[in-house]
């Protein structure tokens, strides 16, 4: 289980895929691709009709696809996503040992095209066996074409086939699978329909020189046509109980034209909802759908800022942090705050005191350090997390709980730390603070790091009644008795910083670096 949830992920990395990846990724929205490496057109090394790619090998334009979404802080895995799952307000994204969880998910992860069962045809699939007249077409016209029917409905690939050749041929795998009425259209353009199955494919490697039916004849040939029947890979959405509706040879997943299937949050793009789409087709489905899930999470955060950003305000403090450190995994990302490090960095330890330790990243950081560090939190969970962290880490660092509001130090302190000492719910922070102060021994440091402007990643409705005060407005607001304190630095720092949820963002740190005379 993750500390985060994505705002969308996206199952599948074709074309479809990357292509709504890339607008949410353009949106600022944190974006997961789960992709299995298995693309529809893995077997050609050419791909046709693409503006601007023509020509080029689709694995070359998912490469370059994967390679401008680095830019957007898109993370691309590879795995086979098994199920997903209704968790209400989120959606449950199950692959191989783990669960993601999601705001939205758009699937897009093809078919597979299941060929008629004769010898030599799906070894040559994508080169001398094809399917799309408008992707192969062009690269085989003028020569001996057969167009194998295996199906209702494949005949009209015939008369597409006979624009690009004089010598097309239709191979009937049986005899009713072509109507009297399309044998005449057929004969009118010159196409000889043979209603003997093919039994077998002939040619060196990829190359074809000829078919042989079931009737023992040899028919030449330098290219087949046919439509296989599609799978849509979309097992992983089942337990939704999606719409459904017909489509050529099988039951697709039902979407609007925005890729808006029947649930709120899922979305579907590509072939697995419209197996007739080329390239640029499903690109263009993906990109639609990423934009229509931006737009539906953007409406989202209105709500829940207008709606519910209230409800967390009367929580009581220990309640909301316990809730905040209550995920099975940490909450931040266990290394110490940077600009704390290098502030400390020029003290000779002694015995240290940290305000809202969290999961102890910075006591234990202290102790390592050579401090006599200890830390307090509110919530229990958080404490529990330091104790463990620090045992890993072979750091001698004492930990506590406590309710900050009526905490008193125990002793004096030769350094007292407060690094992002900001709540969403009610606790007087500069009151902690200036009582924490008295536990200073002269000549020791009262340090307190602040976030000077909200966190990138920080929730709307938890900053939007917060006053972030730079270093200056915090040193003022302590009050403290300049003849008792004299100011070491009280400046800003900028700084990029990796979120808890995994985020990279840019921070404005307020620094407040006091020394008791």
């Amino acid at each position: 289980m993750t500390a985060h949830i994505w705002d969308t992920i996206v199952i599948g990395g074709g074309a479809a895929g990357l292509s709504a990846a890339q607008m949410l990724g353009r949106s600022r929205r944190r974006t997961l691709v789960i992709d299995a490496g298995l693309p529809r057109n893995r077997f050609a090394s050419h791909m046709h009709g693409v503006l601007g790619h023509d020509g080029l090998d689709p694995a070359d334009l998912l490469a370059r696809g994967r390679r401008e979404l680095e830019r957007y802080d898109v993370e691309i895995r590879e795995g086979w996503v098994e199920s997903v799952d209704d968790d209400g307000a989120t959606l449950a994204v199950h692959t191989a040992g783990t669960v993601e969880s999601a705001r939205a998910v758009v699937l897009a992860t093809g078919i597979t095209d299941h060929l008629p069962d004769i010898p030599g045809l799906a070894e040559r699939w994508g080169v001398t066996v094809a399917h799309c007249p408008y992707c192969h077409g062009w690269e085989v016209r003028d020569q001996r074409i057969g167009v194998l029917v295996s199906a209702a409905g494949q005949v009209h690939l015939a008369q597409m086939m006979r624009q690009l050749s004089a010598r097309v041929t239709v191979f009937a795998q049986s005899r009713e699978l072509v109507a009297d009425e399309e044998r005449s259209r057929l004969a009118a353009r010159g196409v000889e329909v043979v209603d003997s199955a093919v039994v077998s494919v002939q040619g060196e490697g990829t190359a074809i020189t000829h078919v042989v039916t079931a009737n023992g004849a040899r028919h030449e040939l330098d290219a087949i046509f046919t439509g296989g029947v599609p799978e849509p890979h979309d097992g992983a959405v089942a337990a939704l109980g999606l719409g459904r509706t017909d489509g050529p040879g099988t039951s697709l997943i039902a979407v609007a034209p925005d890729g808006a299937t029947s649930h709120p949050r899922v979305w579907a793009a590509g072939n697995v909802v419209s197996p007739m789409d080329s390239v640029p087709m499903a690109a263009s489905a993906g990109a639609v759908a990423g934009a229509r899930i931006n737009g539906f999470l953007v409406g989202e955060d209105v709500d829940l800022a207008l709606h519910a950003g209230d409800e967390w305000r009367d929580v009581a403090p220990t309640e909301f942090w316990e809730q905040r450190y209550g995920a099975s995994v940490p909450a931040w990302s266990g290394t110490v705050n940077a600009t704390l490090a290098d502030a400390v960095a020029g003290l000779a330890p002694g015995r240290s005191l940290d305000l809202g330790c969290g999961e102890g990243a910075d006591a234990i950081h202290l102790a390592l350090a050579g401090w006599d560090a200890h830390g307090v939190d509110i919530s229990t969970r958080a404490i529990e997390r330091a104790r463990t962290a620090a045992a890993g880490a072979g750091a001698h660092a004492s930990f506590e709980a406590a309710d900050l509001s009526e905490w008193e130090a125990d002793g004096s302190y030769d350094l007292v730390t407060a690094s992002f000492f900001h709540s969403p719910v009610s606790l007087d922070r500069t009151a902690i603070l200036r009582r924490a102060s008295a536990a200073v021994a002269p000549g020791g440091h009262l340090l307190i790091i602040t976030h000077a402007a909200a966190p990138p990643w920080a929730d709307p409705a938890h900053v939007r009644h917060h006053t972030f005060l730079d270093a200056r407005e915090e040193a003022d607001a302590l009050a403290l008795d300049p003849q008792q304190w004299e100011e070491g630095r009280v400046e800003l720092v900028e700084r990029d910083a990796t979120g808890p949820d995994g985020e990279p963002g840019h921070l404005t740190d307020g620094v407040v670096l006091l020394r008791r005379r």
